[in-house]
């Protein structure tokens, strides 16, 4: 088994497409036709969890931080990023990581906050734009069932909570074959009127090149016309963070000291207590200060995140509660997600989950 076939697994997860554009995600060192030994499973990618890794025995490390973020002109070991990347090379120990791409994931880094929280009736807080695509096509008529299984096995045709959704309309075309065609309905020279269908189906833009190779295999014409627009639809299943409640409303005391205890923070830093009870719970794994006005408009009584500066407290104006638990803490169910999620698939090599405690950030 190779390296690619856990990495194409792991972006059924979260699609690399998906990541954000400042982003720095996928296979960062290695080659992704080397053969698995082990996979470890860490938060970030340190000098001490590549030795953990060669311990282990572990030749490839999936990391949901990205050790290489920007531009290295040099590889001289002169900082951490440097050290890390020297030794996972000099021990053929591939790196891949997902970040913004398993951030953006309906199942991924909020996804985990959600369930240790105990939310229900989940939605995206902010839902990813531009990441729906529409494909249009014509298909002879008794040929359409056939196109339209085709490309709802693939996943064409899923919007919110539906699956294999179209649009169909009858129409008639019209084609006329020249000296180099071999058309395999009707005959080259001559011209031919087809009834045929307008077949109308969207699909995230991970899926293009499979959706257009998909539609050449089923489709019966030598030339298969069709067209593919992008939608300003926003994505119900894709985005940055997630907002749901809480069966039982509390105090805002009580559910900090909760939220204190679950992830197990050195200290909660939170805004002014507005008086009322929780409810509605907005969350956002890692730097999530972009997010407050967005937990904001959809009425969360509480918006869990990390990174907040002084200024940023201001924002919640006495409508919301701002709560800052630290950017680890909020990140750290993360490699169990994803450990569990390796794990589910493949038994014929070791996945370990990483014991080395990344976080740089201590409390007295």
């Amino acid at each position: 088994m190779t390296i690619k076939e856990v990495t194409d697994y792991l972006e059924e997860l979260a699609p690399l497409a998906n990541a954000e554009d400042f982003d720095n995600v996928g296979l960062l060192t290695g080659s992704k036709n080397t053969s698995i030994q082990g996979v470890l499973v860490t938060l970030d990618t340190l000098e001490s969890v590549v030795d953990e890794a060669i311990t282990e025995g572990c030749n490839l490390i999936v990391s949901f931080h990205p050790i290489i973020f920007k531009g290295l002109k040099s590889l001289t070991g002169k900082n951490y990023v440097e050290r890390a990347i020297i030794k996972a090379i000099k021990n053929d120990i591939a790196i891949y990581t997902m970040h913004t791409a398993l951030d953006n994931s309906f199942h991924g880094v909020n996804a985990e906050i959600c369930n240790q929280l105990h939310l229900k009736n989940r939605q995206i807080l902010i839902p990813k734009k531009e990441s729906i695509k529409k494909l249009v096509t014509y298909v002879p008529e008794k040929h359409i069932e056939t196109v339209k299984d085709e490309l709802f096995k693939i996943g064409v045709g899923n919007i919110g909570n539906y699956e294999n959704c179209s649009f169909t309309a009858l129409g008639t075309g019209s084609f006329k074959g020249n000296e180099d065609s071999n058309p395999r309905i009707g005959e080259k020279h001559k011209l031919r009127h087809e009834p045929e269908l307008m077949l109308s189906v969207t699909f995230e833009t991970h899926m293009e090149s499979k959706v257009i190779n998909t539609l050449f295999k089923a489709h019966p014409y030598e030339e298969v016309a069709y067209e593919i627009t992008t939608l300003e639809n926003v994505n119900q299943k894709q985005g940055m963070g997630m907002i749901g409640i809480i069966d039982k409303s509390i105090s805002e005391v009580e559910f900090l000291k909760q939220l204190k205890s679950t992830f197990n923070c050195g200290i909660v830093r939170h805004s002014k207590l507005t008086g009322k009870h929780i409810k509605k719970v907005a969350v956002l794994g890692g730097s999530g200060s972009f997010a407050i006005n967005a937990a904001k408009h959809q009425n969360a009584d509480i918006f869990i995140t990390a990174d907040l500066k002084y200024h940023d407290f201001f924002q919640a104006e006495n409508d919301i509660l701002l709560a800052d638990i630290g950017h680890y803490e909020s990140e750290q169910f993360t490699k169990q997600l994803l450990y569990n999620y390796i794990t589910n698939k493949f038994t014929n090599f070791a996945t370990v989950l990483s014991k080395t405690i990344t976080n740089p950030i201590k409390y007295i």
